[in-house]
């Protein structure tokens, strides 16, 4: 099979010739700069300067024969926009290693050792304490309380820091030709390469309650103020829907996957009453799956962190085909529960290992063993695409991360 082949069999919930593997191909599988550079470093390929491509999360871009030395099976259509070096500039990462941020990313270093990120007009939305790999929302639009009307919403958007520094392609959505141009560039790699492609349009729902209000208080309107939420959300869906439209008119038959975003899940359980979910969001998320299936060959993706067990049935009710990352390290998400309950019906793309215990703390031999484990629950039958739980992040040592693709190249047959 090929590398799309593989994805696409796994999708369709049919066993294909060997497990097939991401690394890198959303924000939220892939890799930290920092333990990237220290990758690279070990398998001596650090001819090549590291690209910070997610500038929130500081991820790196994988290079092609990295991803080619793993046996990887998709890519992120972004990596189209990332290929010219004037676009890039020499940083230095908190470890003192080097990497390369997109030219219209320049965050200030003050006295107090902090890195602040601004928007286009100036204001400070963001900061990168000292010690911190990864920068945190300063500001929020609608702290203070919604609007009369939701008139403002783009403008309101484009001050949190997840729009206001995004990841390619829309990094470019400006553009004049933006478009036409991002047909021709997904063309390009479908013509060039055999691996899946994947698309990233957000779309997040409850998670952009979060960004404009702030956490704590979109939880408490979703008891308080249910109206107002509603009134958010259905503004929120003409905008997404102006963008899901357009992708599926321009790239819908050429792009595999369409990834959603919405993080509903803490580590104890949902961040929200299931029946508030089926309420608020659930009609919303079908929405969107409904069109991406009637006008595009997409697949329909959503990554959702935390422990959501008590969602996926509603989640695979609303049309949504595959779960990303799987996050089994938290409350009611056992693997072995999961396939036996849900395998026949959605496809597990993640939960192959776990990042905040085993990878990075492990010895190459305690994840060699967890890898094995949960291919020997996840694999069969189809409906699964190794991926880690979440980022690697920058304390994960270099040989761990090559004992989990040895791990995956000995269980696919060597």
């Amino acid at each position: 099979m090929t590398s799309r082949e593989r994805i696409l069999s796994a999708i369709k919930h049919k066993e294909p010739d060997r497990v097939p593997v991401d690394f890198g191909a959303t924000p939220s599988s892939g890799i930290s700069a920092i333990a990237y550079n220290n990758l690279k470093k070990y398998l001596g390929t650090d001819n090549e300067s590291t690209k910070v491509y997610d500038v929130v999360q500081q991820l790196a871009e994988p290079e092609n024969q990295i991803l080619d030395y793993f046996d990887i099976d998709v890519i992120d259509i972004g990596r189209a926009y990332t290929k010219e070096q004037h676009e890039w500039y020499d940083i230095t990462l908190q470890d003192g290693s080097q990497a390369k941020y997109p030219d219209w990313f320049r965050p200030i270093l003050k006295d107090d050792g902090v890195w602040y990120a601004s928007e286009k007009e100036g204001q400070i939305i963001a900061k990168m304490p000292p010690g911190a790999t990864f920068f945190d929302q300063t500001y929020f639009p609608y702290f203070d309380g919604y609007p009369d009307n939701f008139k403002d919403l783009p403008q309101a958007m484009s001050k949190s820091m997840w729009a206001a520094f995004p990841v390619p392609p829309w990094d470019k959505v400006t553009d004049k030709e933006f478009w036409p141009g991002l047909r021709e560039k997904c063309l390009d790699l479908r013509n060039n390469s055999d691996k899946a492609l994947i698309i990233g349009v957000g779309c997040n729902l409850f998670e952009w309650g979060t960004f404009l209000r702030r956490m704590d208080n979109f939880l408490m309107d979703l008891i308080t103020d249910p109206g107002k939420v509603e009134e958010l959300l259905d503004a929120l869906m003409e905008e997404h829907m102006l963008t899901l439209e357009k992708v599926c008119n321009w790239v819908g038959d050429v792009v595999d996957m369409v990834k959603f975003g919405d993080d509903l899940g803490m580590s104890n359980g949902p961040l929200m009453n299931p029946e508030t979910y089926r309420q608020l969001f659930k009609p919303r998320h079908s929405q969107l799956c409904e069109y991406a299936k009637k006008n595009s060959k997409m697949h329909t993706y959503l990554h959702s962190c935390g422990s959501i067990y008590q969602l996926i049935p509603d989640l695979i009710d609303a049309g949504f085909e595959i779960l990303n990352p799987v996050q089994t390290n938290t409350r009611d998400m056992d693997p072995t529960r999961l396939k036996m309950e849900f395998g026949k019906d959605i496809t597990f793309w993640g939960g192959g290992i776990e990042t905040s215990t085993v990878l990075n703390n492990g010895t190459t031999e305690e994840v060699r063993e967890m890898v094995l484990r949960r291919l020997d629950i996840f694999a069969p039958g189809g409906g699964f695409v190794f991926n880690t739980i979440h980022n690697i992040l920058p304390d994960v040592p270099p040989e761990n991360i090559v004992a989990m693709f040895d791990a995956i190249k000995e269980f696919n047959g060597g």
